[in-house]
């Protein structure tokens, strides 16, 4: 059952990062106050009010909380972004410890490959890239590693007053960078939109507060899980078509997928791993048509699954699939045995 997201690849690329989150945000106006360290499992709305506006895919995962549990080593292999294992390098090569200083993590993915008559709802189209932004909120001392990175010569430039230090040679399209916000909270992603952040935090560009439709979804996900995600159209097909793709071999399906709104994901950690995912549908009649058809994918992966991967079989069991109104609910519990036997079989490291 290997799933595909997107979250570190080339512009060419197709993404990498959904299905992770199966193992795996206006209240406040903009101001120019330093962000506050975000509490635990929910994120603040001057965090959240960093992010640019127009995003496809927002995110959230509690590392301080994730690695309490003894199988995340593992499974932070195939459920975080690509992109955010390159930025914990890089930190690391200055004496930063990801592992103990970055509490808590929110990236956000601009889709490439799509025009706006093709992103929203009515269409079939999906990203075939992205460009990544993203704040690891943590404890650093900004000026010994920036010292480091100065004596390293590493490409730079200037935004705002702010520095920005790039992975790469700083001239590639795959190039990231970086920067200090404050001692608690680093940026990092791709160097148009990690420009996009920075004008938005000077009030110059609006922020993903004035999303209306993904910011509502964003603050009804937000504490709901030690990693929780909010996808806009384009992105909730992408993740309908990689979570069942058993399903497209209904004809009827490709309409009801296209008249998908959006999906919200949460993952809850703690003796068990519960995960939900909520796809809005286009109406009731829709999200019941759709209930049925994913119930009959999942019976045929299931049987699929039998002799080749019996834990993945057994997981499918327990997916429940209900209606709720225009929204379709999926949701699965596993204990620590079914999530370690499913991480040895690389179930969650899916890419889309």
């Amino acid at each position: 059952m290997k799933l595909t997201t997107a979250s570190g690849l080339t512009p060419k690329r197709s993404a990498s990062s959904l299905r992770k989150f199966v193992a795996v945000g206006l209240m406040l106006t903009m101001t120019l106050a330093v962000p506050k360290p975000a509490r635990a499992g929910r994120l603040g709305p001057d965090i959240i009010a960093l992010f640019p506006k127009e995003v496809g895919e927002f995110a959230y995962a509690d590392l301080k909380k994730a690695r309490t549990l003894k199988w995340f080593p593992q499974l932070k292999e195939q459920m975080l972004p690509e992109r955010f294992r390159q930025f914990e390098k890089f930190l690391a090569s200055a004496g930063v410890d990801p592992n103990s200083q970055v509490d808590e993590l929110a990236w956000a993915l601009v889709p490439e490959g799509l025009t706006a008559k093709t992103e929203g709802t009515g269409s079939t189209a999906v990203p075939t890239g992205e460009e990544i932004v993203g704040v690891a909120l943590g404890n650093y001392n900004p000026g010994s590693a920036e010292a480091y990175f100065k004596q390293q010569k590493l490409p730079t430039f200037k935004a705002r007053g702010y520095t920005l230090y790039a992975f790469g040679t700083g001239a590639g399209p795959t190039d990231l960078f970086f920067f200090f916000i404050d001692s608690n909270t680093a940026a990092f992603g791709h160097r148009a939109v990690l420009e996009k952040m920075i004008e938005v935090r000077f009030g110059a560009e609006d922020g993903l507060l004035r999303n209306d439709k993904l910011f509502s979804l964003i603050n009804e996900a937000n504490g709901t899980g030690v990693v929780w995600a909010v996808l806009d159209p384009a992105y909730t097909r992408l993740a309908m078509r990689q979570l069942a793709p058993e399903v497209e071999q209904f004809p009827e399906a490709a309409k009801l997928v296209a008249r998908m709104q959006n999906m919200i994901i949460s993952v809850e950690a703690g003796s068990s791993l519960d995960g939900k995912f909520q796809a809005v549908c286009g109406s009731t009649e829709d999200a019941n048509t759709l209930g049925q058809l994913v119930q009959a994918g999942f019976l045929y992966k299931r049987y699929q699954a039998q002799k080749d991967n019996p834990d993945l079989a057994q997981m499918l069991d327990q997916l429940q699939v209900t209606p709720a109104g225009d929204r379709l609910m999926m949701r699965l519990s596993l204990n620590d045995d079914q999530i370690t036997a499913l991480i040895r079989k690389n179930t969650f490291a899916f890419k889309m």
